[in-house]
């Protein structure tokens, strides 16, 4: 049983994805019982689903009551246990101690990932994967400019540091901005703890930012509303090669959105919010098209981690798409003008 106690212990761990418990040996226990992971205000918590009759009954566990009570089924009750663990090779080692991952409460001191982090972690690894695959788009023979606009904590400002200058050799000047002076003062003391030199922490609003002339790369993660517009305004400004961009509380379409078409859709408050959301990126990436770039729009992570999950990848081009006439017309149908039409007088 002990060893049985220790295999669970590590099955129950940070890439634990499903688990079966069946073949009971009475006749008057559920057929099976499925345990899945999901978060929960931070904390990871498990869910058990037994299977009665044509019927589901659920319940909702600690990592250590989930413990206990796969014990004592496999005790007394049931003869199988079939696991899924996800096996995953991040780019930010998970097992060994990262300076800033230590100091920002990611990690532990012996680089064990905390359970309330993990999912940010997971994050932090997604965005690396976007920004090695833009590599190729970036200059390798000069120092390379990247700034990170509302970078907040700064865990991916860090991360891309890291990444960019530790792991990979570039040569980078990296600057942070965000309007809170504590979060700044913060940063800009840890980078200089961790000897990070080419790494800059400013306060500032986006829209009145005047920090540097060039920049290679423009990153956004949870750019609130109109911020990201003046991110991106920004970033094309500076003929950026490569925006990585992910949205926030798009509350601008949402505001103005108006269909008699649609209105049997549009009255539902959750369905307007999320098909504004969608209208507002679908604008942003066609204005960015139209500015010379290459733009998709991906799955920034999994939507049972956050709603706000759409990355725009936008990567410059010599060639200019021209003004889609079909986008302006569905944005004058619903009645809708976004920031950034506005900031490049997308005009009729």
């Amino acid at each position: 049983m002990e060893k049985l106690r220790e295999l669970l212990e590590q099955c129950l761990g940070q890439n634990f994805v499903h688990m079966i418990i069946s073949n009971p040996r009475k006749l008057d226990a559920a057929r099976k019982i499925d345990v899945r992971p999901y978060e929960e205000r931070g904390s990871i918590l498990f869910q058990f689903s037994e299977y009665r009759n044509n019927q589901v009954f659920h319940q909702n566990r600690t990592k250590e009551e989930a413990l206990e009570q796969i014990l004592k089924l496999l005790a007394g009750m049931y003869r199988q246990m079939e696991f899924r663990t996800a096996q995953k090779q991040y780019i930010l080692p998970e097992n060994e101690p990262v300076p800033f991952l230590v100091e920002l409460g990611v990690q532990t001191g012996e680089g064990k990932i905390r359970d309330k982090k993990y999912k940010k972690f997971r994050q932090i690894n997604r965005f690396l994967e976007f920004i090695r695959d833009v590599l190729p788009e970036l200059p390798n023979n000069r120092e390379i400019t990247i700034v990170d606009f509302g970078c907040g904590k700064s865990y991916l400002t860090f991360a891309m540091y890291y990444f960019l200058k530790i792991q990979r050799g570039y040569q980078v000047r990296m600057i942070g901005l965000d309007l809170k002076s504590d979060v700044i003062r913060h940063c800009n003391e840890l980078a200089q703890k961790f000897g990070y030199e080419e790494l800059t922490f400013l306060e500032g609003d986006i829209s009145s930012f005047e920090g540097v002339e060039e920049v290679d790369m423009v990153v956004t993660l949870h750019a609130c509303d109109t911020a990201t517009d003046f991110a991106l305004d920004k970033a094309v400004r500076w003929g950026a090669g490569v925006i990585l961009s992910v949205p926030c509380c798009q509350h601008e379409v949402n505001r103005q959105i108006q269909s008699e078409l649609l209105q049997p859709v549009l009255k539902y408050g959750l369905i307007k919010e999320r098909m504004s959301a969608l209208l507002t990126d679908a604008v942003r990436a066609n204005l960015l098209e139209q500015q010379g770039y290459a733009v998709q729009i991906l799955e920034f992570i999994e939507m049972e981690h956050t709603p706000k999950n759409l990355l725009i990848r936008a990567v410059k081009t010599e060639k200019k798409h021209g003004n889609d006439r079909r986008c302006y017309t569905m944005c004058k149908e619903f009645g809708i003008c976004t920031t950034l039409e506005d900031l490049w007088k997308w005009e009729e």
